[in-house]
């Protein structure tokens, strides 16, 4: 077993296997959710697995129809862009309150995650900004330094989940991706002075940049969505 999955239920260890594979595309999304086919293929009863997609219903990753049952959300658009607006409303408040309430070693833990990533040669090449979980990594540890439980769950145990999911769909790579990392590099920098308000600003910017430049995609593209790339 995983390290990770250690002492963890196994309604828990599968309910993150199936949001792995939900995000990754390897449950595509608007595919019917199977619960005998997924007990079968899990090798588990149907208990854990039922409250398992109950748990991805809460997560939005899972949708459930009259007449219809389960499926796995379809991608739209639209929804995107929602989700860019919560994100710059939440993930800016997130930032103000990370200034005020960070450790200098949280501190020093980001400048080193900006380290590593800049050293990636997608984002050398200004072609990517994605490893794992991306630049996402980035700033789910804003949100948890913010020491808010409620963003936290909104942000890193919801929305982040939706946006790794479009990633897989219309693509990892970026446009904008040296400028999203320098955008990077300028919040945290307002983090550790403790300007909330410049790091509220600066991170609200980052992300309704990063939604204007997708929303500029679209439009020039609009026949070839999946295309699309996303980044900040």
């Amino acid at each position: 077993m995983n390290p990770e999955q250690q002492g963890l239920t196994l309604s828990e260890r599968v309910f993150r296997r199936l949001r792995q594979a939900i995000v990754e595309g390897e449950i595509p999304a608007g595919s019917k959710i199977s619960e005998p086919e997924l007990a079968t293929a899990y090798g588990i009863s149907r208990g854990p697995l039922r409250e398992a997609i109950g748990r991805l219903e809460g997560c939005h990753l899972v949708e459930r129809k009259a007449n219809v049952g389960a499926r796995v959300v379809t991608l739209t658009q639209v929804d995107l862009m929602e989700l860019y607006f919560l994100r710059e409303s939440l993930e800016g408040l997130a930032a103000r309150l990370a200034a005020e309430r960070i450790t200098d070693a949280e501190i020093d833990e980001l400048r080193r995650l900006l380290a590593q990533h800049e050293q990636r040669v997608e984002l050398q090449e200004g072609v990517a900004y994605f490893q794992k979980e991306g630049d996402l990594d980035f700033h789910y540890r804003i949100v948890q330094a913010s020491g808010n439980a409620r963003l936290i769950q909104l942000l890193c145990n919801d929305l982040y989940h939706l946006m790794r999911m479009y990633r897989y769909q219309y693509g990892m790579a970026s446009n904008r991706a040296r400028n999203a990392f320098r955008e990077h590099g300028h919040i945290v920098e307002a983090i550790a002075d403790r300007d909330g308000e410049m790091a509220e600003l600066l991170m609200r910017r980052h992300v309704r940049v990063s939604r204007e430049n997708v929303a500029r995609q679209f439009a020039e593209h609009p026949d070839q969505s999946p295309n699309i790339r996303i980044a900040g």
